[in-house]
């Protein structure tokens, strides 16, 4: 893993973190760079990152915590718990369409302003008003931000608490994991600098459905460095932490959803993330795409395991998460140099197989 990690440094990365749980412990903790693009600062182990949309996994927990307890079920209506969100033809659409981006809901029609996008009930009222734009469940267009107010919006209405409020207090806080959904001011000093101008934006715009998505809202790396945007919450986009406090997270789901001593989430619950929601090319992103219920699936179109049991999602620019479920291992990559990398890339996937091909050998 450290080879693998100090061959992407050689290659020209910024500044990164790199973490490894196998069978619940922490085994690999790296980190190294720098934490600004001038390179003045280095990366500290404390430092952390927007990971973009690596966020998505956090949020799809917080969903499928609120399924295993009861106060909510995956196959429930969004309407249920959300009636406004009926409006246009969507009385159909489930939350396990929220969670698989087959909610036909990816984009913002009528278009936002900056303003607006801070403004939580603004954007939300957009969304529940909207028509689908393909028929819910029946394909995957990836939901980019708009799946952090649906979801966002959903454990609200359940809970009475913001999704970066439920997790910290359900989640993030009883495992210690640095990893916040809206950053507190007293944390920006450690928070890295994110290097921007080799990102690219998502989907072929010369697509109907891309381009009516990029029309809605304007790109988002021209604020990702602001005080405005780390304060707010943005469960899809703009969640901060580290690869160690990612793995800390998410590792809960290859470990029979207990971690030291605090169970989220049973064995059918972890099950039901595994049903195939879509499987085919993504109406947004135009690739081959296999989504379960909250996360992306491996496949042969994006083999990032090596078993048919290992989940995974990542962040714009390069950041990524792997859960080999059935080996109890866990890998994060997240860095500050945004690269053309909407699902991952060549940095997070040399660490991930390095830790696959660890992981195998310890267990031989």
């Amino acid at each position: 893993m450290r080879e693998a990690f100090s061959t992407n440094f050689d290659e020209g990365d910024l500044g990164a973190s790199c973490a490894v749980v196998h069978q619940g412990e922490l085994v690999v903790d790296l980190w190294g760079g720098h934490s600004d693009v001038a390179e003045t600062k280095p990366w500290e182990r404390d430092t952390i990152v927007n990971v973009w949309s690596t966020t998505k996994m956090m949020a799809a927990l917080c969903v499928l915590v609120l399924h295993d307890r009861g106060a909510l079920s995956v196959d429930d209506p969004v309407a249920a718990h959300w009636p406004e969100f009926s409006a246009g033809g969507k009385e159909g659409v489930l939350i396990r369409h929220l969670l698989s981006h087959t909610a036909g809901v990816p984009g913002f029609d009528p278009p936002i302003t900056k303003e607006e996008m801070y403004d939580w009930d603004h954007c939300c009222a957009n969304l529940a008003a909207q028509a689908p734009w393909w028929e819910p469940g029946t394909a995957s267009g990836y939901h980019a931000s708009t799946q952090g107010w649906l979801l966002g919006e959903v454990v609200r209405r359940v809970t009475g608490r913001t999704l970066g409020t439920f997790f910290r207090e359900e989640i993030a806080g009883p495992l210690g994991a640095d990893f916040h959904i809206g950053l507190d001011d007293a944390e920006f000093g450690r928070v890295a600098e994110m290097r921007t101008d080799e990102a690219e934006g998502i989907g072929d715009h010369s697509d109907p459905i891309p381009a009516r998505q990029a029309r809605g809202e304007a790109e988002h790396s021209q604020y990702v460095n602001t005080d405005r945007w780390r304060r707010a919450e943005f469960p899809a986009s703009n969640g901060h932490g580290n690869a160690r406090s990612v793995v800390q997270v998410v590792s809960i789901l290859g470990q029979g959803g207990e971690s030291q001593g605090l169970r989220l989430l049973g064995q059918d619950t972890i099950e039901r993330i595994f049903e195939v929601q879509a499987s085919g090319p993504d109406l947004v992103l135009g690739y081959n795409m296999t989504f379960g219920i909250g996360y992306g699936l491996t496949s042969t179109a994006m083999p990032l395991g090596i078993n048919d049991r290992t989940l995974f999602w990542a962040g714009w620019g390069g950041s990524m998460a792997v859960v080999d479920v059935e080996n109890s291992l866990t890998v994060c990559y997240a860095m500050n140099r945004m690269m053309s990398d909407v699902v991952g890339g060549m940095r997070a996937g040399r660490v991930i197989y390095a830790a696959h091909d660890a992981g195998t050998a310890l267990r031989a």
